[in-house]
């Protein structure tokens, strides 16, 4: 783990918010891949078969090839996952495909089918890897029969829109789909499947990753055509006698399951508690608020930036608040941003340039939202800065357009693909008067 300088007195405020950017990588490689494969691996099969999906998928593969040439050097491995445009890893055996997300596009289409035909004619004596991470439902996205990548593009960007949580928005997917709510690992059967899970998704449900297209399902396509109806999205009629009248996905009792596995390798936990132990290393009070909030961006920062007042009035050294999990954007302007800057506007206009309070939030894969930053950071003397400049916090959120504000600021985070992803991290660093 590395190292943190401990905060004293004397740091300026860009070492303070450097040492916030540190943290979070700290936070980040607990739960990369490369980290992740140190445990006995499952026998070969007669044929072992790796499929993935994720913005993780392609590291994952990587990892996993490295540790199956030392466990099982001489046996056989190959296979297909796919990944996120630019989040790819160089892998000798398993073949990595890259496509569209969050906005599924036909490679993911491809890269679905192809993944239904390479575990068709299995047999028992055969082994299926699955390596799953967050994205993967966007990034498999083969529709069911008779509909079509058009209509459930469309359905997809209007969830993303609505401001629906993710274990929703995933529920709709797995009804609309022809390989994810448990459809890929029935049609794999009757090989065995392995599932390795790198966990997005707020309390950590192995079915609700990726739209969970190796593990069964417990929701229905009523479920699905409920949840389009509460936040009026508009859906063809195609769509509409779809979950009218399909059928249900796999269930838990389903035979296509017997002696599957599911492993989950890394979630947002692990992440926050490699930054919490990094900490207090450092001799900085730590306190977790969770690994699974939810709900609006704005709307949690608000509430974090009144807490983080409340704690420093009754600070005697430094102290550091953190959280994890997915929030939602419901979006009315036209501006460029993710739920990570939005979360830290909400947070920062709150605290309204309030003395010995930094923060930072990032998505762990490295993209918040559909933009090119990680997240963003701000230090207290950002708020006369603001100012100078003429901005207005207010009028960047009535546009969801904090990219835009923090960027004016320099204050975006740009990291590029970290190829894992445990979702959000966010961090607010707290001094005691005597440390401002």
């Amino acid at each position: 783990m590395k190292t943190l300088p401990s905060i004293h007195t004397d740091m300026r405020a860009a070492d303070l918010s450097h040492w916030l950017q540190s943290l979070a990588a700290v936070a980040v490689a607990a739960v990369h891949p490369d980290n992740l494969f140190s445990g006995p691996l499952p026998p070969p099969g007669r044929k072992t078969l790796v499929v993935g999906a994720g913005k993780a998928s392609a590291a994952m593969a990587a990892a996993l090839e490295r540790a199956w040439q030392q466990q099982y050097p001489e046996a056989d491995l190959t296979g297909l996952v796919v990944t996120r445009y630019g989040h790819g890893a160089r892998c000798d055996r398993i073949e990595v495909l890259e496509a569209s997300h969050p906005m599924p596009d036909t490679l993911g289409e491809v890269a679905a089918e192809r993944m239904l035909e390479a575990v068709a004619g299995l047999t028992e004596d055969d082994l299926v890897i699955a390596l799953i991470s967050g994205g993967g439902s966007a990034l498999m996205s083969l529709p069911a029969p008779g509909l079509t990548l058009p209509q459930k593009q469309a359905i997809n960007r209007a969830l993303l829109r609505s401001g629906a949580p993710i274990s929703e928005i995933n529920t709709v997917r797995r009804h609309l789909s022809a390989i994810k709510g448990g459809r890929l690992a029935a049609a794999a059967h009757p090989a065995k499947v392995v599932t390795y899970l790198i966990s997005d998704v707020p309390g950590d449900a192995p079915t609700l990753i990726a739209s969970g297209p190796t593990l069964p399902d417990t929701t229905t396509p009523a479920d699905a055509l409920e949840i389009l109806q509460r936040y009026n999205i508009d859906i063809a009629p195609a769509v509409r006698a779809h979950l009218q009248s399909a059928a249900d996905s796999p269930r838990p009792d389903d035979f296509a399951f017997a002696g599957d596995r599911a492993l989950m390798l890394a979630k947002a936990a692990d992440a926050l508690e490699a930054a919490r132990a990094a900490a207090q290393a450092a001799g900085v009070d730590v306190r977790v608020l969770g690994d699974n909030l939810e709900g609006e961006a704005r709307e949690l920062g608000a509430a974090h930036a009144e807490l983080a007042v409340h704690c420093r009035d009754q600070l005697k050294r430094p102290a550091l608040i953190l959280s994890g999990g997915e929030t939602s954007v419901t979006v009315t302007g036209d501006g460029r941003g993710g739920r990570n800057v939005e979360y830290l506007l909400g947070l920062f206009k709150t605290l309204g340039g309030a003395e010995g309070i930094y923060g930072l939030a990032i998505d762990t894969d490295g993209i918040d939202g559909s933009e090119d930053n990680a997240g963003a950071f701000f230090a207290p003397d950002d708020w006369s800065r603001m100012q100078s400049q003429g901005l207005s916090p207010q009028d960047y959120l009535a546009n969801n357009d904090a990219y835009s504000f923090f960027g004016e600021l320099g204050n975006l985070i740009v990291t590029g693909p970290t190829r894992t992803n445990v979702n959000d991290f966010r961090a607010i660093l707290v001094l005691p008067a005597a440390d401002k």
